[in-house]
């Protein structure tokens, strides 16, 4: 096992504040839709409520900021750890735009499309990570569920929605 060393403590925290930064630009885009345009869409009845997403997309942020520093300690002078670090960036941007897509210019169609492109993106991130770290790649496998969770929901909103 290898030791925490004292500079690990503030590449977790950043690791860590990083998604949450992320996650909180888009619940700017998202907090104002919700008593709004997501109230007045249909949904399926199996749609979680309103209140459990902050709470389920907090636990997932620190989740990734976790996998992002067991990632990121392993050193930037490694290739692999380069383009894992690449991919997750590209995931955590493409989670941002499904916000602004979806509940910023309130584009049911635009979401669905751009969720597909964040599933694919998640997977790749997972693939990497484990790669790197086992624990790491672990640790992004309820932000998975929930991202096929929320693209099946999605769908089912465009579909009810015409």
């Amino acid at each position: 096992m290898e030791s925490f060393k004292r500079n690990d403590i503030i590449k977790l925290v950043v690791a860590i504040l990083i998604p949450l930064i992320i996650g909180f630009i888009g619940s700017i885009a998202t907090l104002g839709a919700i008593p709004t345009f997501f109230a007045a869409l249909a949904k399926p009845a199996w749609a979680p409520p309103n209140w459990a997403f902050g709470p389920i997309w907090t636990t997932l942020y620190i989740l990734m900021g976790i996998a992002l520093f067991l990632i990121w300690r392993k050193g930037l002078e490694r290739k692999d750890v380069k383009i894992a670090i690449g991919i997750f960036g590209l995931q955590i941007i493409l989670n941002l735009l499904w916000s602004l897509i979806f509940f910023g210019t309130q584009n049911i169609l635009g979401g669905l499309i751009e969720i597909v492109f964040l599933w694919i993106a998640v997977l790749v991130n997972i693939i990497l990570f484990y790669k790197i770290s086992k624990v790491a790649g672990i640790l992004l496998l309820p932000y998975i569920i929930w991202i096929t969770i929320a693209s099946y929901l999605n769908y089912t909103i465009y579909v009810l929605n015409p």
